[in-house]
């Protein structure tokens, strides 16, 4: 049985720190930051969980049930991911594109170590008495990072403008014709012969762009290096909350220019109609695990401020039915909304067809699992994916296309979603 011992921290940032890298010596790692964006939401300002005591990783093949059993077995916390593409079993859908990556569909672990900061307090949870426990907080307190040195590389991109302007314009059409209101359409940057340091690069990843569900996570030679502000599923107790974001500007330089730029973003009628769209499919989605009359649209329009850009952030929430597995609550839902389109089946079947990478881990999520069964999950954007073995780096960026849409200012969003990736990496965009 799982015991937390509470730990003693003289500076929370430093311990953070030495927290990430001594994680990162293990085969498995998950680590959860919210960066001080502590809200009745973010029930953690930072949780680790480290060692894979056990573990299921699925490529498919009734993946929910298997997490299910799995869940059962073991009656602790999880921590893992979905990808995008677990698509095909909850539809009837295909991913053909191009991967590079190759990251199992989904990776669940049980953690040997788990810590916890909250409201600065600290504790550790272990399978062990006290004495393990305070040698594993001196363990990380001496430790020191990998000596990894990174190598030059270049980032290229699968799509080039041209063709980017030209699918956009042909999904356009689609969307005249009425196949569909809404896409999330999607673009990748990779590397060949890539080696970097993935804990390095996230600490600096995460401090040009800190935000509220930012993790690091290693799965083996598989790497997740991501600034996510956005979250697709929380479960506390009977209630579920989704916060889909649709509307991103970029920074002002000074204060006036940042409150222009925010007006301008929550005034945004071609936002609105994105957000809004995106907001009563996240609504159909949870009604499918919901009571009657229990969705209900707690924020519409939210606009948050990041490093890095503006975001317009709806809140949704419901209660799940008693007879409803926690499980299938994330099934119903998935993948999410502001990452598909709307209707969704017919937006995915149009993803397919226009973008030339596999999504696998990029649009998906991550996230744990805790043993009174509820969860939190991200949406994996805003994310350096990277396989050590290969050397290959990837990330993608996209927007959503509606009737309204610009061409040439989409692939602009697209950009300034990149902007802090190619920073951390050191490359020009």
């Amino acid at each position: 049985m799982r015991v937390f011992h509470p730990i003693e921290i003289e500076n929370i940032t430093d311990f953070k720190t030495k927290v990430l890298h001594w994680a990162n010596s293990f085969e498995c790692c998950c680590y959860f930051d919210s960066n001080g964006h502590l809200s009745e939401n973010n029930s953690f300002d930072l949780i680790v969980a480290v060692g894979c005591k056990k573990g299921i990783e699925l490529n498919s093949g009734n993946v929910f049930e298997s997490l299910k059993k799995f869940q059962q077995e073991t009656n602790d916390f999880l921590f893992g991911y979905f990808s995008y593409d677990l698509k095909n079993e909850t539809e009837k859908l295909s991913s053909d594109n191009f991967d590079g990556l190759n990251f199992p569909e989904i990776f669940f672990f049980q953690p040997d170590y788990l810590i916890r900061i909250s409201n600065g307090k600290a504790e550790i949870g272990i399978f062990g008495e006290k004495k393990h426990a305070e040698k594993l907080i001196a363990d990380i307190n001496s430790g020191t990072s990998q000596k990894i040195k990174s190598e030059k590389f270049e980032i290229k991109q699968r799509v080039d403008k041209t063709t980017y302007l030209k699918n956009v314009n042909t999904i356009k059409e689609h969307i005249r014709k009425g196949d569909v209101y809404e896409m999330n359409y999607c673009i990748e940057f990779f590397a060949e012969n890539a080696i970097i340091n993935p804990s390095h690069i996230y600490k600096k990843l995460n401090e040009v762009s800190q935000t509220p569900l930012s993790c690091f996570c290693r799965f083996g030679d598989k790497y997740l290096i991501s600034a996510s502000p956005e979250r697709f599923l929380k479960k506390t107790g009977n209630k579920i909350i989704s916060q889909p974001i649709k509307g991103t500007a970029k920074r002002g330089i000074t204060n006036e220019e940042d409150e222009k730029i925010k007006n301008e973003l929550r005034n945004n009628s071609k936002e609105q109609s994105e957000n809004v769209m995106i907001v009563d499919l996240v609504r159909n989605d949870l009604s499918r695990s919901a009571k009657n009359n229990s969705v209900t649209v707690d924020e519409l329009f939210g606009v948050y401020t990041f490093r890095q850009v503006h975001q317009m952030i709806s809140t949704v929430t419901a209660e799940i039915k008693d007879d409803i597995h926690f499980i299938e609550a994330i099934k119903n839902a998935f993948p999410m909304g502001s990452m598909t389109g709307a209707p969704k089946v017919k937006a995915m079947e149009l993803i397919e067809k226009f973008e030339a990478t596999k999504r696998g881990l990029y649009s998906g999520t991550v996230g744990y699992i805790s043993p009174d069964r509820d969860f939190d999950f991200n949406v994996v954007i805003r994310s350096i994916l990277y396989n050590e073995t290969k050397k290959y780096l990837s990330f993608m960026v996209g927007s959503a296309i509606t009737d309204k849409a610009d061409a040439k200012k989409e692939y602009e969003e697209c950009l300034l979603k990149a902007k802090a990736l190619f920073e951390v990496l050191e490359q020009n965009l």
